[in-house]
């Protein structure tokens, strides 16, 4: 069980690190950075390699915005198989559509709470 804590949290470090030096070293936008690592996540899953990641880390790799582009690319193969062409593009929005939502609700709900700037 130890283990378990210690992989998450190494992985899931290793993701952050990475974002970070984005920021840091290549001096790219939060903007770029989000689209760059979300487009790992799904590229690692097209591959297959994030799952077994999954299944190694757990949350250390189901929480970082990599999971994005993973459940993304999944959502989209299920529903491919299923319906074709359509089933890509409803596929990847059926299974995000969740997590869309409420980053627009609390978002919203974050903005009234507090000033936002800009």
């Amino acid at each position: 069980m130890l283990a378990m804590f210690f992989w998450a949290f190494v992985i899931g470090g290793i993701i952050c690190v990475i974002g970070q030096l984005l920021f840091d070293v290549a001096k790219l936008t939060p903007a770029h950075t989000l689209s760059l690592l979300v487009s790992i996540g799904a590229i690692l899953a097209g591959l297959g390699l994030y799952e077994p990641l999954i299944d190694f880390a757990g949350a250390g790799a189901t929480i970082p915005i990599t999971s994005f582009g993973n459940s993304l690319v999944q959502g989209a193969m299920n529903e491919a198989g299923k319906h074709g062409l359509v089933g890509v593009l409803t596929g990847m929005f059926e299974v995000t559509s969740s997590g869309i939502s409420a980053a627009i609700i609390f978002g919203f709900i974050g903005a009234l709470l507090f000033k936002p700037k800009g």
